[in-house]
């Protein structure tokens, strides 16, 4: 979900019943129990309406943005948990999230700005932004695919966004199957949810820079754990993607990541069985025979995969999220109170 990026016309790079094994369960911190479905129902019974209008207007206009807020729940959950440290702004002596070279193609901070300053006339001081990007993240799904599920509220605001923290929590596009499902692991997700989550690449895009040495290199080998790509497809890509120049940022096309880029469908599955994977760490959950059943298995029913994709989301929705008294309700989404 975060191993693309993001930028327009295209659309990003980054969804009920799925049984979780008790370990699975157990490995989430015991403070998502705190979560409820209907969190605001009488501290602010619009909370939620007000971000889907948001989410819709902005959608309705560009698709790519609700891909893009879908990518900012990965990025903030992945990052010091649910607590959006990842709308922060940098402050003096501080350098935020956002200033990390892996969040420059970020996008849809302004709908959350929108829904923010809609829930602050409204009933200020009771919405969190992490809710709120939880929600926007929602919407977005059944925008785009959907995809409706209930999201469970009642985070809070983290006061810390360290733009050093980025590196060691987010996937980077040359991870293999074993990094990417013990990245997962960490964040207390199972294989399987790792490979449903990444179904999010659906509506994305990815930079030519990012992959471009898969496609010059003599006999498409780049090193040992990169899955070739199907050769009619990488000859394709070459003709949108120029060779790699080191140094070289003037040309950098944006590159759809599966076939249907304005739909979050599976879609995305069938193009990795056809060998069309332009990231090493899609490509890599089928070839890998850890992960390759499981995208057979998503490949073959979208209906089923949109039920566990919903699943995940909630699931990921709830890593290491502040509750109570914890944090704060920012004013604000881009600073702390």
């Amino acid at each position: 979900m975060g191993r693309g990026s993001s930028g327009a016309p295209a659309l990003v790079s980054c969804a009920i019943i799925m049984f979780l094994s008790t370990s699975a369960m157990a490995s989430l911190p015991s403070k998502s129990s705190a979560l409820k479905v209907g969190f605001y129902k009488s501290t602010c019974p619009q909370a939620e309406v007000i971000v889907r209008n948001a989410v819709n207007k902005a959608v309705s206009r560009n698709p790519g943005i609700g891909a893009g807020l879908i990518r900012l729940l990965f990025h903030d959950c992945f990052v010091r948990g649910c607590d959006a440290s990842v709308l922060l702004n940098s402050s003096p002596g501080n350098k935020a999230e956002r200033e990390h070279f892996a969040s420059h193609t970020l996008r849809g901070f302004e709908v959350i700005d929108e829904a923010k300053a809609r829930l602050e006339a409204t009933c200020p001081k009771t919405v969190s932004c992490a809710d709120i990007l939880a929600f926007a993240a929602r919407d977005s799904a059944y925008q785009l695919g959907g995809i409706s599920y209930a999201v469970p509220a009642g985070r809070r605001d983290g006061l810390v966004s360290l733009q050093d923290d980025i590196l060691q929590n987010l996937p980077p596009p040359f991870f293999n199957a074993k990094q990417l499902v013990d990245l997962f692991a960490s964040k207390g997700l199972s294989v399987d949810e790792m490979v449903t989550l990444s179904g999010a690449h659906s509506i994305g895009v990815s930079h030519c820079s990012v992959f471009s040495e898969r496609l010059y290199a003599v006999d498409n080998v780049t090193d040992a754990h990169d899955p070739p790509l199907d050769a009619k497809y990488r000859a394709f890509l070459r003709t949108i993607c120029p060779r790699p120049k080191s140094g070289n940022t003037a040309s950098d096309p944006l590159v759809a990541l599966d076939s249907t880029p304005t739909r979050l469908d599976n879609k995305y599955y069938q193009d990795l069985q056809n060998h069309r994977g332009i990231l090493i760490s899609d490509q890599t959950l089928f070839s890998s025979s850890a992960t390759a059943d499981m995208v057979t298995d998503n490949a073959r029913d979208n209906k089923a995969w949109s039920l566990k994709f919903a699943k995940a989301m909630v699931r990921m929705g709830s890593i290491e999220v502040l509750t109570g008294s914890q944090g704060e309700v920012r004013r604000r989404c881009s600073s702390v109170n």
